[in-house]
């Protein structure tokens, strides 16, 4: 992968969902033991399994997380309430088997693999220059889409980097349109003053970077981990693995793909709407609706793990439930 060409290359070859799965999916969803719709979602993201798996009934016995680390160069003017050091030292924490998302990657049987990028290499300072050349974003990028080789059935993907809630607000607002307020929070808890600095850092990076180019926007504003997303939901997609997104900064970085092709992201769930305001205010944008409202913005895949739950409900019921014939059950009455 040589740089953006390789990419828009890749993105174009995005098949669409499987027909045969999803009429296999539908003549058995309307026979099982329940009225039609009755579960809501649930029918609605076992469907989604089996059309992006690309086979019915749909699986979920391989479970992988992949977290993406990055420091940004953003994070010297003093956008977050934690230091720089603070994206090494969770590493280490995610490697001891420390941090939530570790616990949660347990409790429902996920596989966690963290990849730092470069952590001595924090990207440049948008508001002076691009944050990443082309070809440390493509390198970035290529890391994620590699990440995506080994067989599974569903990815989920995370992100820890301090100062990349600056970088996802600089994005969406770049790609969306808005104002810097609108699409900036407090990500990690930061006061009134830091605020307002977060929120003229957006500004004046945007304004520094007028590109109607996804990719070009990608990497003048965003980081590596970013970029690692973006690469690893489009390997997903060219192996037909569905993917459930996180919070915020990850959702912002898949929305790269939104922009190139308006179906990009049509393979992958959002597992939670997360408490910093531009998230809910991007998936509106996405279309997308989101699995879970649980108030977090922790990041780290922590949300999309437990989102995990909400699809094993959905295929245990799929695959598990008798039908009307097997359970000798009556279905609809006559008339």
């Amino acid at each position: 992968m040589k740089g953006f060409a390789d990419i828009y290359q890749l993105v174009s070859q995005f098949s669409s969902e499987d027909a045969d799965a999803v009429a296999a999916w539908a003549a058995r969803e309307p026979q099982l033991t329940k009225p039609a719709g009755s579960l809501g979602r649930l029918e609605a993201v076992s469907r989604h399994l089996s059309a992006w798996q690309g086979q019915h009934p749909p699986k979920l016995g391989k479970l992988r997380a992949r977290v993406f680390a990055g420091n940004h160069g953003v994070a010297a003017l003093g956008v977050s309430a934690f230091p720089a050091a603070v994206t090494e030292q969770m590493v280490i924490n995610f490697d001891n088997g420390g941090a939530a998302v570790n616990q949660l990657c347990d409790a429902f049987g996920i596989a966690l693999t963290v990849d730092a990028l470069s952590l001595d290499r924090p990207t440049q300072d948008f508001t002076a220059g691009p944050a990443m050349s082309e070809a440390e974003c493509t390198e970035a990028f290529a890391t994620g889409f590699a990440a995506v080789q080994e067989e599974m059935d569903l990815l989920i993907v995370g992100e820890m980097g301090i100062g990349n809630t600056t970088s996802a607000a600089a994005i969406c607002m770049a790609l969306f349109g808005g104002s810097a307020e609108d699409w900036t929070g407090r990500g990690t808890g930061v006061d009134d003053k830091t605020l307002k600095t977060k929120i003229k850092v957006v500004a004046d990076g945007v304004a520094r970077h007028p590109t109607d180019d996804p990719l070009a926007l990608l990497a003048a504003l965003g980081g590596r981990e970013l970029a690692a997303i973006a690469g690893a939901v489009t390997g997903a997609r060219l192996r037909n693995i569905p993917v459930v997104l996180d919070g915020y900064v990850c959702t912002a970085a898949a929305a790269v793909l939104h922009a190139i092709r308006r179906d990009g992201l049509d393979h992958c769930l959002v597992g939670h709407v997360s408490a910093e305001p531009g998230h809910r205010r991007l998936l509106e944008r996405l279309g997308k609706e989101p699995l879970l409202d649980l108030n977090m913005r922790l990041g780290e895949a922590s949300g999309a793990a437990v989102a995990v739950g909400i699809l094993k409900a959905a295929v245990a019921c799929h695959t598990g439930m008798a039908t009307f014939g097997e359970a000798g059950v009556s279905d609809k009455s006559p008339g």
